[in-house]
């Protein structure tokens, strides 16, 4: 892989992992038009672990968020009587993180292998589009951050697993399901956030180290780093921007997005410009 051709990735990922709109997909999409093998192992590893820069990125924006959650944990642990919506906050996570961990891990045969393809992206793009349309419309908007429980925790962490399928989006899963939860667009949003922080971290790491020899001997560890620091960058600046957006707007522009990029990829499909796989 070259150095321009892994900046162009880092850039899509950045911009891509936080907004519901599928940064695998995204990913898919441009490594195919830049000719690199999407079914190739060394590929698929350097598409999750540049996935560590959006992370790096989160964990410096919500740095006192976290800071925040793991204090009251502490705590709460070591005196019930201190126990509040932050100490609930951080067992919603760590309870979140769990089911996520183990379906990918049952999952990873179908990552690497069937769902590498364009046409589960365009599945992907338009099925999930129409639940997100319905939680959008539906979803009461009633409950704020502090009203998050364990179990909420459980849900999204669950639901945070669709991401596996490309096209759905891990953020536009987790959003949609707390929509459907009765949480406002901003709670959701930032909830996409703290779960995706050791979700996507421990992803990367494992497939840094699973995959070495792959990335090693294929798209090169120097690439994969470039890519890892450009999404980090560009990262920063899409969480600010999705937060402010948010607090204002609801998510039919990305809807509509989705679905033209689903219709763009049948295109490019049905008139063999890229191949499926």
């Amino acid at each position: 892989m070259s150095w321009w051709q892994s900046i162009v990735l880092g850039i899509v990922e950045g911009i891509t992992e936080f907004l519901p709109i599928s940064s695998t997909g995204h990913l898919t999409v441009t490594e195919k038009l830049m000719g690199l093998p999407i079914d190739d192992a060394s590929v698929t590893a350097y598409t999750a672990v540049i996935q560590v820069g959006a992370m790096i990125a989160s964990i410096v924006y919500f740095w006192s968020d976290i800071v925040r959650f793991a204090g009251a944990w502490f705590t709460g642990l070591r005196d019930a009587t201190k126990r509040g919506p932050d100490y609930r906050m951080g067992w919603a996570i760590i309870a979140g993180f769990i089911p996520t961990a183990v379906i990918a891990l049952i999952a990873e045969p179908l990552i690497t292998g069937p769902l590498r393809s364009m046409w589960a992206v365009v599945v992907g793009l338009v099925g999930w589009s129409i639940v997100m349309f319905i939680g959008d419309r539906v979803g009461k908007q009633t409950r704020g951050e502090d009203s998050i429980t364990i179990r909420d925790g459980i849900i999204l962490g669950t639901l945070q697993s669709l991401a596996l399928v490309p096209g759905v989006s891990r953020s536009g899963a987790t959003i949609t399901g707390g929509l459907l939860l009765g949480l406002d667009r901003v709670a959701a949003t930032r909830m996409s956030f703290f779960l995706g922080i050791p979700t996507l971290v421990a992803s990367g790491l494992y497939q840094a180290v699973k995959e070495a020899k792959h990335i090693s001997d294929g798209v090169g560890w120097a690439s994969t780093l470039l890519g890892t620091a450009v999404s980090g960058l560009v990262a920063y600046a899409s969480i600010a921007w999705l937060l402010r957006y948010v607090s204002k707007n609801n998510f039919t522009g990305f809807i509509i997005y989705r679905v033209l990029l689903a219709a763009v990829i049948v295109v490019l499909l049905v008139t063999n410009t890229i191949s499926a796989t």
